[in-house]
C-alpha cells in the first residue's frame, strides 16, 4: 500500500492563533504583555513554541535559554486548555484526504507537535479517525527533519516507507522527506508560502483541490 503523510499546522490547519494566544499567556504571566501578534506572528507560531518565547523574547531584548526552558511547560499548558478556538482546517483539506482514502492511499500524520496535543487537536476538531496512523514531536527519541518518524509514520499505516510522500509547509518537512528518500509536496496558502518554491520540493500545490493529481505523478496511483 502507498501513503501520503501530512504534517499538521500549517498544513492541515492553521493553528497559529491558538500556538500565538498560548505564547502570550506566558509574556504576560512575565509582565510583558501580548509580545506576539497574529497579524505578523503566524510563520513564527508554526515553528514551534519555543521558537515562539525566543522570538518574544529577543523581541523585548530579553532573550535567555532558560528561560525558554522554564516557560515552555507553561505554554504547553496554556496551548492544551485552549486548543481549537481559532485554529480551522484549510479549505478542502478533509475532502482531499478522504479522496485519497477512497482512491486505496493510506493516510497518516508526521507533526513536531507532542502526539498528546497533536491528538487531542485532532479529536476536537473531529478528524483524529481519518487518519490511521499519527507520529509526533516525542512518539520517538528523534523528531523531523530526522526521517525515522516520516518512516514510523508508513510502517505504522503497513505500507512500504519508500512508498510514500510527505505533504507539509517547511525547510523541515522538505528535508525530512530528502532524508528519506520519498517526494514532498509544500502548500503555498500558509504564512511562509511565498517561500516554499526555493525549497525545490517535487511539487508545490496552491489548493487542496490538486492534491490526488499530484500524488499520483509523484508515487503513482494505488
Amino acid at each position: 500500500m502507498k501513503a501520503v503523510i501530512f504534517d499538521l499546522d500549517g498544513t492541515l490547519a492553521d493553528t497559529s492563533g491558538d500556538l500565538l494566544e498560548a505564547a502570550n499567556v506566558c509574556f504576560r504571566e512575565m509582565g510583558h504583555g501580548d509580545v506576539l501578534d497574529p497579524g505578523r506572528d503566524a510563520g513564527v507560531a508554526l515553528r514551534g513554541g519555543r521558537m515562539m518565547l525566543t522570538v518574544g523574547l529577543k523581541r523585548l531584548g530579553l532573550f535567555d535559554p532558560q528561560v525558554v526552558d522554564t516557560y515552555y511547560p507553561m505554554l504547553l499548558s496554556a496551548y492544551g486548555t485552549a486548543i481549537a478556538v481559532h485554529t480551522k482546517l484549510y479549505p478542502g483539506a478533509i475532502d482531499a484526504v478522504e479522496c485519497l482514502k477512497s482512491a486505496g492511499y493510506a493516510v497518516g500524520i508526521c507533526t513536531n507537535k507532542p502526539e498528546g496535543l497533536a491528538d487531542q487537536l485532532l479529536k476536537e476538531l473531529g478528524v483524529r479517525d481519518v487518519f490511521g496512523a499519527l507520529v509526533g514531536a516525542d512518539t520517538l527519541t528523534v523528531r523531523k527533519p530526522d526521517p525515522l518518524p516520516l518512516i514510523e509514520t508508513a510502517r505504522r499505516l503497513g505500507c512500504d516507507p519508500a512508498q510514500c510522500l510527505l505533504v507539509g509547509d517547511s525547510d523541515t518537512d522538505r528535508n525530512t522527506a530528502k532524508a528519506a528518500g520519498v517526494p514532498s509536496i509544500l502548500v503555498t496558502f500558509g504564512p511562509s508560502g511565498e517561500d516554499m518554491a526555493a525549497l525545490n520540493p517535487e511539487a508545490l500545490m496552491q489548493d487542496y483541490s490538486e492534491l490526488r493529481e499530484l500524488t499520483e505523478v509523484l508515487i503513482g496511483s494505488v
